[in-house]
């Protein structure tokens, strides 16, 4: 089967991850009124916004970890709210890292790391070892494959979870307010090889606080509020000249 066929008429020149009039609710609460976004390969997107604006949310149903009631969330053209959709196919696709970093605790880094590619994807030792020691070097944390996760920072042990979802060789990474649980100064560290990564290419959606990191990598900003896309645009634009009385607001109580 060809890449294109495979991929459900899927080519480079199109979006990536394509979102569209995405409505989302949990019982009676509207978390998502209609966001619609492209991110096309090798883009690093940063969403903002308050604290219960959807952020969260929105990338967990990229990754199928919410279901949508209205609209069309495609990756790479497969149709991420098709009721037959393969997860385990989508997920190979799209990787994720969250606040926690959910490691097992009687694991060293490098068997973290190991897990997903011997048991999910039944794929050889001796290879998914080699891989998994480049990705820890990677991510900055040689000479660590053998320390557990209670004897690393939390720095550490979230960038042994960014080496467990690289693990599993996704083309686009999502990361769910990576540094919120982390001291201020371990959060540069999980930064640096965030931006190591979207270097290298990845494609990358990230809610974030993170603003001079923001400024810094994000080829595009989305400012999210009450559920709605405000306002976006790059970076060099968007922190110096938002047009939206809400986004002016947000950016002057955190910058």
């Amino acid at each position: 089967m060809s890449e294109t066929s495979a991929n459900g008429g899927w080519t480079p020149d199109q979006p990536m991850v394509s979102i569209k009039d995405v409505h989302k609710s949990f019982g009676d609460l509207e978390v998502l009124k209609g966001v619609s976004m492209d991110i096309m390969k090798g883009e690093c997107i940063c969403i903002i916004g308050p604290s219960g604006s959807g952020k969260s949310t929105l990338i967990r149903c990229v990754n199928a970890l919410n279901d949508i009631q209205k609209g069309s969330i495609t990756v790479e053209g497969i149709e991420v709210n098709d009721p037959a959709l393969n997860k385990l196919e989508l997920r190979k696709k799209v990787g994720m890292v969250f606040q926690q970093y959910n490691l097992f605790p009687h694991k060293t880094a490098l068997m973290n790391v190991m897990m997903a590619p011997i048991h999910v994807l039944r794929q050889d030792k001796e290879e998914v070892e080699r891989r998994a020691r480049v990705l820890i070097k990677k991510v900055r944390l040689e000479g660590k494959e053998d320390s557990f996760p209670g004897e690393l920072s939390g720095g550490q042990q979230q960038r042994v979870a960014i080496a467990r979802s690289l693990a599993m060789n996704p083309d686009v990474m999502l990361f769910d307010e990576v540094t919120a649980a982390l001291d201020p100064e371990t959060v540069k560290e999980v930064l640096v090889t965030i931006k190591d990564l979207a270097e290298d290419g990845m494609t990358c959606i990230l809610v974030t606080h993170e603003m001079g990191f923001a400024r810094e990598v994000a080829n595009h900003i989305y400012f999210t509020d009450r559920g709605v896309i405000v306002e976006h645009g790059p970076p060099a634009s968007f922190f110096t000249d938002a047009k939206d009385r809400r986004t002016q607001e947000f950016l002057s109580q955190i910058l």
